[in-house]
């Protein structure tokens, strides 16, 4: 959602005097005012996901991240990652929020004062944080900003007024999707209005914490406080913490992933003793659970470093398989497999509960784009396995254009390839998930929250 608050110059109704003074915001200049540097940080990797279509995930790196967000103590990088969050997830209401406490759209090159007031306002409407603390920092956020300082008073008016209308304001936009114009479009045209709605409100609640178990998953859901689900993944309950502080980690019991995630996997069905090759296998989640399968696994990726991070997964879980540093694309196998698992790079706008930033910094340019990436890779799979092998494609888009479109074209192309239905019998409980075609299908706002999936399964005749 692009905000309507920057074409010509706005006022705020109402100013009240500014408060706070202080120097130009520099490296050194914002460390004596507790909690500033908290909000520049926010404010700069806001700035640059919405401007710059930056991954939030490498702003945030604890190692190569944004300089002024590892500054930060551990504290006050989860206080800058949680505004960012709320930023991002209810962009479009906080914008309409401003946008009715302005008599018009912000000046033209104004984008920095509009971060300011988004992050001033995330934190008065979706936190725990005082809203006069929240005021005063913006305040002196502005002050120190040379482009910003002539907008104290507006700073100071629009947010104070948020405070003494909020009841009213959050009532007023609480209609408004939380997701950008585009993305909603794609999401009624694919699921219809009420389908789209409730994916929208789903990416607002938390992520649960799911976990893919190597035996027993009730035992596990005893021991963890836990829940079983239908698929057979243990879901945590509330949890605060570190996940290796859990029981069973360092034993390489189990390991964190996402129901839907982990459903490719799973509907391979028994493949002890094959020949398997899991083709973009990095951090190695799909590949432990082959290797647990009793599968012959090999293992493909094109970056060497995710790959050392497979082997330090399967390492701690106890399990093995071959790993190739290869683009998949060029991958020619000396024998061909009985069956491979393709989970391609896509948009990601399933993760949104996770990942927040990914409606923001990809298009339909960008999903065009990757959905013939898609279509490139699944038919260069289909040539690593000999008739009677199986392919699985799966991705965590929720577009359909990355998934039960691509397959539409492959399968009209290739006589020789057809699609294996997955049966609502075989997954008792799960249903919902199953598409007529026979395809999996889940978007978040199913079982409680899940990633948005999509996994096909096709076999070479």
């Amino acid at each position: 959602m692009t905000s309507d608050m920057q074409n010509k110059p706005a006022r705020a109704r109402k100013p009240r005097p500014a408060h706070g003074r202080g120097r130009e915001d520099g490296p050194s200049s914002f460390q004596d005012k507790p909690g500033l540097a908290v909000r520049i940080a926010a404010t700069r990797i806001l700035a640059a996901v919405l401007e710059k279509k930056t991954s939030l995930d490498g702003m945030l790196d604890s190692e190569n991240g944004n300089p002024i967000y590892r500054a930060l103590s551990p504290a006050d990088r989860a206080l800058a990652r949680a505004i960012v969050n709320s930023a991002l997830r209810h962009l479009p209401r906080i914008e309409t929020a401003l946008s009715m406490l302005l008599d018009g759209p912000l000046p033209q090159g104004a984008r920095s004062l509009h971060h300011v007031l988004v992050v001033g306002a995330a934190q008065m409407l979706y936190l725990d944080v005082p809203d006069h603390s929240a005021v005063d920092l913006a305040v002196e956020q502005a002050h120190r900003d040379p482009r910003n300082r002539r907008f104290v008073k507006l700073v100071n008016a629009v947010l104070r007024r948020l405070g003494r209308e909020k009841t009213d304001i959050e009532k007023a936009v609480t209609a408004v999707s939380v997701l950008p114009d585009w993305f909603h479009a794609r999401l009624v045209s694919a699921y219809g209005l009420e389908v789209a709605q409730r994916i929208s409100e789903a990416q607002l609640t938390p992520s649960s914490i799911d976990l893919t178990v190597k035996a027993d998953p009730a035992l596990w859901a005893e021991k963890l406080g836990g829940t079983v689900m239908p698929n057979g993944s243990v879901r945590l309950g509330k949890f605060e913490g570190q996940i290796p502080s859990l029981e069973g980690f360092t034993e390489g019991a189990w390991w964190v992933q996402d129901l839907a995630a982990s459903m490719p996997v799973r509907l391979l069905g028994d493949i002890s003793g094959k020949r398997v090759a899991d083709l973009c296998a990095a951090p190695g989640g799909k590949t432990a659970q082959l290797a647990l399968a009793g599968a012959k696994v090999t293992a493909l990726d094109q970056s060497g470093n995710r790959l050392r991070r497979l082997r330090e997964n399967l390492d701690r879980l106890g399990l093995e398989a071959e790993t190739v540093e290869v683009n998949m694309l060029k991958y020619q196998p000396e024998q061909l497999f009985d069956a491979v698992l393709l989970d391609a790079p896509c948009s990601s706008t399933g993760t949104l509960r996770k990942h927040p930033d990914v409606c923001w910094t990809k298009d339909e340019t960008d999903i065009a784009k990757l959905a013939a990436l898609q279509g490139q890779m699944l038919r260069h799979a289909l040539t690593l396995v000999g008739p009677g092998g199986v392919v699985v494609f799966s991705n965590c888009s929720l577009d359909p254009s990355e998934g039960e479109a691509m397959i539409a074209e492959v399968l009209a192309e290739y006589p020789d390839v057809s699609r294996l239905a997955v049966r609502k019998e075989d997954w008792p409980g799960m249903e919902a998930a199953i598409s007529p075609e026979g395809d999996l299908r889940t978007t978040p706002d199913m079982f409680g929250g899940v990633d948005g999936f999509f996994s096909c399964v096709l076999r070479k005749n």
